[in-house]
């Protein structure tokens, strides 16, 4: 099955999380997870981004960076940056939007029509 990974560049956990919070509050320029940024919050999920994930079609995966390299270090070792979101076909991993893409992303609203435009060419 052909689905999309999402990768934030943080690790899984509640006191990551609390501490990820932290930074995006107060130095949030220096906040090394764009995706996280965008998809979320300070606390809680982006409401755009909720509906376009919950409303999609799209079959969708999202992994912390420790989970990431948990699950897939062993086939992909150091292939990528983070964050990132891969397209998964047939237990191959493709670039599906870049680490400098994602930073490059303003807003939920940005993400998801890049998303709509190259859905198109996969699914």
């Amino acid at each position: 099955m052909t689905k999309l990974l999402f990768i934030y560049n943080a690790n899984s956990g509640k006191i990551n999380g609390y501490l990820d919070a932290l930074h995006k509050v107060v130095s949030p320029k220096t906040y090394a997870c764009n995706l996280c940024d965008i998809t979320y919050g300070v606390f809680t999920e982006n409401k755009a981004w909720k509906i376009f994930r919950t409303s999609s079609n799209i079959p969708m995966e999202f992994l912390h960076l420790d989970e990431f390299k948990k699950q897939y270090a062993s086939k992909f070792g150091s292939k990528f940056t983070f964050p990132i979101v891969l397209l998964k076909n047939k237990g191959e991993l493709e670039l599906f939007i870049s680490t400098e893409e994602l930073n490059g992303l303003k807003n939920a609203n940005e993400l998801i029509d890049l998303i709509r435009e190259r859905e198109k060419l996969v699914f």
